[in-house]
Protein backbone atom coordinates (compact mmCIF):
# COMPACT_ATOMS: atom_id res chain seq x y z
CA UNK A 1 0.00 0.00 0.00
CA UNK A 2 3.02 2.32 0.02
CA UNK A 3 2.27 3.74 -3.40
CA UNK A 4 -1.50 4.10 -2.84
CA UNK A 5 -1.16 5.84 0.54
CA UNK A 6 1.57 8.20 -0.59
CA UNK A 7 -0.08 8.86 -3.95
CA UNK A 8 -3.33 9.71 -2.17
CA UNK A 9 -1.52 12.02 0.26
CA UNK A 10 0.30 13.78 -2.60
CA UNK A 11 -3.02 14.17 -4.46
CA UNK A 12 -4.63 15.77 -1.40
CA UNK A 13 -1.68 18.15 -1.00
CA UNK A 14 -1.67 19.09 -4.70
CA UNK A 15 -5.42 19.72 -4.74
CA UNK A 16 -5.50 21.28 -1.25
CA UNK A 17 -8.38 18.90 -0.57
CA UNK A 18 -8.75 18.43 3.18
CA UNK A 19 -12.06 16.61 2.61
CA UNK A 20 -10.11 13.58 1.39
CA UNK A 21 -8.51 13.14 4.82
CA UNK A 22 -11.47 11.21 6.19
CA UNK A 23 -10.84 8.28 3.86
CA UNK A 24 -7.07 8.34 4.42
CA UNK A 25 -6.87 8.53 8.22
CA UNK A 26 -7.44 5.60 10.58
CA UNK A 27 -9.99 6.15 13.36
CA UNK A 28 -7.24 5.88 16.01
CA UNK A 29 -4.63 7.99 14.18
CA UNK A 30 -2.12 9.81 16.39
CA UNK A 31 -0.95 13.28 15.37
CA UNK A 32 2.30 14.77 16.69
CA UNK A 33 2.45 18.53 16.26
CA UNK A 34 5.72 20.47 16.33
CA UNK A 35 4.18 22.93 18.80
CA UNK A 36 1.80 20.83 20.96
CA UNK A 37 3.48 18.78 23.68
CA UNK A 38 1.03 15.88 23.84
CA UNK A 39 0.06 13.61 20.96
CA UNK A 40 -3.40 14.27 19.57
CA UNK A 41 -5.40 11.04 19.22
CA UNK A 42 -8.28 10.35 16.85
CA UNK A 43 -9.45 11.07 13.34
CA UNK A 44 -11.48 14.17 14.25
CA UNK A 45 -8.68 16.09 15.97
CA UNK A 46 -6.06 14.98 13.42
CA UNK A 47 -8.33 16.10 10.59
CA UNK A 48 -8.75 19.45 12.33
CA UNK A 49 -4.98 19.96 12.62
CA UNK A 50 -4.24 18.80 9.08
CA UNK A 51 -7.07 20.88 7.58
CA UNK A 52 -5.62 23.95 9.29
CA UNK A 53 -2.17 23.00 8.01
CA UNK A 54 -3.55 22.82 4.46
CA UNK A 55 -4.35 26.54 4.76
CA UNK A 56 -1.16 27.56 6.55
CA UNK A 57 1.45 25.50 4.67
CA UNK A 58 0.18 24.72 1.21
CA UNK A 59 0.80 27.91 -0.70
CA UNK A 60 2.42 28.15 -4.15
CA UNK A 61 5.93 27.84 -2.67
CA UNK A 62 5.28 24.54 -0.85
CA UNK A 63 7.17 21.57 -2.22
CA UNK A 64 8.40 18.21 -1.07
CA UNK A 65 12.13 18.03 -1.76
CA UNK A 66 12.89 14.50 -0.53
CA UNK A 67 10.96 11.32 0.11
CA UNK A 68 12.14 8.18 1.88
CA UNK A 69 9.57 5.41 2.13
CA UNK A 70 9.13 1.81 3.21
CA UNK A 71 6.23 -0.62 3.11
CA UNK A 72 4.32 1.10 5.95
CA UNK A 73 5.95 4.47 6.47
CA UNK A 74 7.48 7.50 4.81
CA UNK A 75 9.43 10.63 5.64
CA UNK A 76 8.69 13.59 3.38
CA UNK A 77 10.96 16.62 3.65
CA UNK A 78 9.35 19.90 2.64
CA UNK A 79 10.19 23.54 2.09
CA UNK A 80 7.83 26.48 2.03
CA UNK A 81 8.04 30.25 2.37
CA UNK A 82 5.48 31.76 4.74
CA UNK A 83 5.44 35.52 5.30
CA UNK A 84 9.02 35.76 4.07
CA UNK A 85 10.29 33.06 6.44
CA UNK A 86 11.85 29.92 4.97
CA UNK A 87 10.32 26.90 6.67
CA UNK A 88 11.99 23.50 6.42
CA UNK A 89 10.43 20.39 7.88
CA UNK A 90 9.42 16.77 7.57
CA UNK A 91 6.14 14.93 7.58
CA UNK A 92 6.53 11.43 9.00
CA UNK A 93 3.67 9.10 8.06
CA UNK A 94 2.96 5.57 9.22
CA UNK A 95 0.07 3.47 7.91
CA UNK A 96 -1.55 0.12 8.50
CA UNK A 97 -2.10 -2.82 6.14
CA UNK A 98 -5.24 -1.14 4.76
CA UNK A 99 -3.25 1.96 3.82
CA UNK A 100 -4.86 4.12 6.51
CA UNK A 101 -2.53 6.58 8.22
CA UNK A 102 -2.15 5.62 11.90
CA UNK A 103 0.54 8.15 12.84
CA UNK A 104 1.40 11.57 11.45
CA UNK A 105 4.32 13.54 12.88
CA UNK A 106 5.50 16.98 11.80
CA UNK A 107 8.94 18.40 12.62
CA UNK A 108 9.92 21.98 11.68
CA UNK A 109 13.01 24.15 11.73
CA UNK A 110 14.37 26.80 12.36
CA UNK A 111 13.05 28.31 15.60
CA UNK A 112 11.76 31.41 13.79
CA UNK A 113 9.67 29.12 11.58
CA UNK A 114 8.31 27.17 14.57
CA UNK A 115 7.19 30.40 16.23
CA UNK A 116 5.48 31.56 13.04
CA UNK A 117 3.75 28.21 12.51
CA UNK A 118 2.58 28.20 16.13
CA UNK A 119 0.99 31.62 15.66
CA UNK A 120 -0.62 30.80 12.28
CA UNK A 121 -1.91 27.38 13.29
CA UNK A 122 -3.39 28.70 16.54
CA UNK A 123 -5.28 31.38 14.61
CA UNK A 124 -6.50 28.88 12.02
CA UNK A 125 -7.62 26.35 14.62
CA UNK A 126 -9.51 29.03 16.56
CA UNK A 127 -11.27 30.17 13.40
CA UNK A 128 -12.49 26.58 12.82
CA UNK A 129 -14.31 26.48 16.17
Amino acid sequence: MTIATLATWHDLVASRNAKGLDALLADNVVFHSPVVHTPQVGKAVTTQYLAAAFHVFFNKTFKYVREVSGPHDAVLEFQVDIDGIAVNGVDMLKWDDEGKIVEFKVLIRPLKAINLIHQKMAAMLQSQQ
